[in-house]
């Protein structure tokens, strides 16, 4: 059996400068199809982390105020250590353009009402009580203020 490389456990995460956007790989499918991955970190790992409630409404807001941002997107999942998100797009966008698309979806956040959180009911969401607009506000309103690079390593704000 070939050796199991996961990009992830590659990445040196004391040198990483968050909140930023990488570029993590290309994959070409066999019909020559092309899905971009994206390691969006809003956190700086292994310092701090967003608590569940804020995380998961979060994925959802950004669900909502990406999509219409970034042409192709797919899907914009958390990381386990709640330090940021995989974004996940057809085709490959440069890593500054998919930063201020973020940073747009994080300014809407700023002025969303509960009401407009999409996905918070039973029918809707598997664990639909354990959110906090509060809390993804105020990650929100930290992460602009830090600003947000289109490099992980030197700090390029967008």
């Amino acid at each position: 059996m070939s050796e199991v490389v996961i990009e992830s456990f590659t990445l040196d995460h004391t040198k990483v400068l968050a909140p930023y956007v990488r570029l993590i790989s290309v994959e070409q499918g066999p019909k020559g199809d092309r899905i971009s991955n994206y390691d969006v970190r809003l956190t700086q790992p292994n310092r701090q982390e967003i608590p569940t409630g804020a995380m998961h409404t979060l994925e959802h807001l950004l669900a909502l105020y990406l999509r219409p941002r970034i042409e192709g997107y797919i899907d914009c999942s958390p990381f386990g250590c709640r330090t940021g998100f995989h974004l996940l797009c057809w085709n490959e966008h440069d890593t500054k353009d998919v930063a201020i698309a973020l940073k747009e979806a994080l300014e809407d956040i700023l002025h969303t009402t509960w009401e407009q959180v999409p996905g918070t009911q039973e029918k809707e969401c598997g664990n639909y009580k354990d959110h906090s607009l509060v809390g993804a506000k105020e990650w929100a309103k930290e992460i602009l203020k830090q600003g947000i690079s289109s490099d992980p390593f030197e700090r390029k704000i967008v």
